[in-house]
């Protein structure tokens, strides 16, 4: 795919996101512009499940760039995150070396820590140039990782390069279009956030989430769609372990769409369940007559609404 400009106003950041079936409000349009026109990090919060990840994507596929994903977890460190050597290679050559009788070490040391044997990770992947433009970066999950790693970050997100003792410094010719998320599991440090513009990603309004589940699930019919919508954002409001995310009401509805259903019954929602409740204490909640009594509740409001 070509390179493709930034767009120029808020508007086309919105038309070009929905090209790429993400239904973006006005204000993540706006932060994602000004994210793209000022080179600048952007940090996304919210809930798991109500499209964080999402808009990375659309957008690698809105600027026709490589994404590069850094999915986190609590131990992630720079081995993992930016670069290793690949020792098993660096064994070999230097077994090679001593068969063949070279005996300069430092000529053997200079070649093992060449970029012949190093591995690059997400984060290095990222600072190197490519033909389609500076790549999108994806931190996701960043709460999943401690401090030392976030300190570790703000070298890559302040001045976008990376050091590798044994080579130097590495900055990125173009920087990258970084996006990081969080489910707010923990607070992350403020010297991060401070390089990033910030934006908190609720779960959508009722005409919103239409719009997500209508682009997702295109073959499902209106009414049903509205079902799904209303049903699901009333279960929200249960006393639920983990309450369903967009996401969660995208499967559902695309598992619908597969079983050729009409209109929800408490039968069709307990087969179901799986795609969009993802804890058996939850799926217990809802069983017996709470999910008509939801369903019924749901329907009064599309009936008022």
């Amino acid at each position: 795919m070509p390179r493709q400009p930034i767009p120029a106003s808020i508007d086309a950041v919105t038309r070009a996101l929905a090209a790429e079936g993400y239904v973006a409000e006005r204000p993540l349009a706006t932060v994602t512009f000004l994210a793209l026109t000022l080179g600048r990090p952007l940090f996304l919060e919210g809930e798991a499940g109500v499209g964080k990840t999402e808009i990375a994507k659309a957008l690698a596929a809105m600027l026709g760039r490589r994404l590069i994903r850094l999915q986190c977890y609590e131990g992630l460190d720079a081995a993992s995150a930016v670069y290793e050597w690949n020792f098993p290679a660096q064994m070999i050559a230097i077994r090679a070396a001593e068969a063949g009788g070279q005996a300069d070490r430092d000529v053997l040391e200079r070649d093992l820590f060449s970029a012949d044997y190093l591995i690059e990770r997400p984060l290095l992947q990222a600072m190197r140039p490519d033909e389609a433009g500076a790549p999108v970066l994806l931190i996701d999950e960043i709460d999943r990782t401690d401090a030392p790693f976030e300190a570790y970050l703000l070298e890559a997100l302040s001045d976008f390069q990376v050091t590798i003792p044994e080579l130097g410094t590495i900055r990125a010719p173009e920087p990258p279009v970084v996006i990081l998320t969080s489910n707010r599991t923990r607070e992350v440090h403020d010297a991060l956030k401070r390089r990033c513009l910030y934006h908190w990603v609720d779960y959508p309004g009722f005409e919103r989430e239409l719009q997500i589940v209508t682009a997702r699930a295109p073959g499902l019919s209106d009414r049903l769609s509205r079902e799904v919508v209303a049903f699901v954002q009333r279960l929200r409001d249960e006393d639920l372990f983990k309450t369903p995310g967009v996401a969660e009401a995208i499967d559902w509805a695309q598992c619908l769409l597969a079983l050729d259903v009409v209109e929800l019954s408490p039968a069709v929602i307990a087969d179901t369940l799986g795609a969009l409740l993802k804890y058996q204490d939850d799926v217990v909640a809802l069983s017996g007559s709470e999910a008509a009594r939801i369903l019924a509740e749901a329907r009064e409001g599309l009936a008022r609404g």
